[in-house]
């Protein structure tokens, strides 16, 4: 594990920290490597039922180094494909964030800028503290995008809000955030942690099988059709009613008591 990416457990959560906070998390090859690597183990994790992302100070994270883009290495190879593959290769780190079989969380505060934002955009939930601006600030250093913003945000707050996003480089507040759907919830600055622990935990103790069922059904719906989406449904309803995490639920259910679910 590399410096600049921390992890850490906390019962069946896991913690992953951007950790460069003296350039406001800005990404780096290590960075995303670490992430690569870390994403691709705790998906296969039994024991971790909820990864949490995000940065160390006071900002998510800034996206790109630009430091790097100006000095040009940011991409050791010198070729435009050889960029391209290097680039596209680091970008699964999104794809894992949104496939993954578990839930992921963005826990948000301060800057969310450029590729930042799109990892933010890429988990399923984003918790966000009363002091995030968010940006996709591409714009600003004549980049066009990556790491699938365009992908997550059109799906978020429609097409042509996401256009005006991309076009302008334009900052949302955090209530703003909320308002158009890009955030699932804001809270005061000193409560974050302990409020996207909360919700990590609670789904992390869930019927871990049944959530990453589900997870399934919501990307298939994302670009399926209603009769794939059918399909798929009718399929991962049947698998998940011969786990014994739903055995639990029903019988905790006429026992009226909490079920103990063990992601079986």
């Amino acid at each position: 594990m590399s410096d600049d990416l921390l992890e850490r457990k906390e019962g069946r959560v896991a913690i992953l920290t951007m950790n460069r906070p003296d350039r406001l998390n800005a990404m780096s090859g290590a960075m995303l490597d670490a992430m690569l690597a870390a994403l691709t183990r705790l998906a296969g994790d039994p024991e971790t039922g909820c990864v949490i992302l995000t940065g160390a100070g006071r900002g998510f994270c800034a996206g790109g180094d630009v430091k790097a883009m100006a000095e040009g290495t940011e991409f050791p190879d010198a070729t435009m494909e050889g960029k391209a593959q290097q680039l596209r290769a680091k970008m699964e780190t999104s794809r894992l964030l949104h496939e993954m079989p578990k839930p992921t969380i963005a826990m948000l505060r301060g800057p969310a800028a450029g590729a930042g934002l799109s990892l933010a955009l890429a988990c399923d939930l984003r918790v966000a503290s009363d002091t995030l601006k968010m940006t996709t600030a591409f714009a600003n250093v004549g980049y066009s995008g990556d790491f699938g913003g365009s992908y997550f945000l059109t799906r978020l707050v429609g097409t042509a809000k996401a256009r005006e996003l991309y076009f302008t480089a334009d900052k949302v507040e955090a209530s703003e955030a909320l308002a158009l759907g890009m955030v699932n919830k804001v809270v005061p600055d000193d409560q974050l942690e302990l409020e996207t622990m909360k919700l990590a935990e609670k789904m992390a103790n869930g019927p871990r099988i049944a959530l990453g069922y589900m997870k399934r059904n919501m990307n298939a719906a994302e670009t399926g059709s209603l009769r794939d989406c059918f399909d798929l449904e009718a399929w991962h309803h049947t698998r998940t009613g011969m786990t014994e995490d739903h055995k639990e639920a029903a019988q905790a259910f006429v026992d009226k008591r909490t079920p103990i679910f063990k992601g079986q």
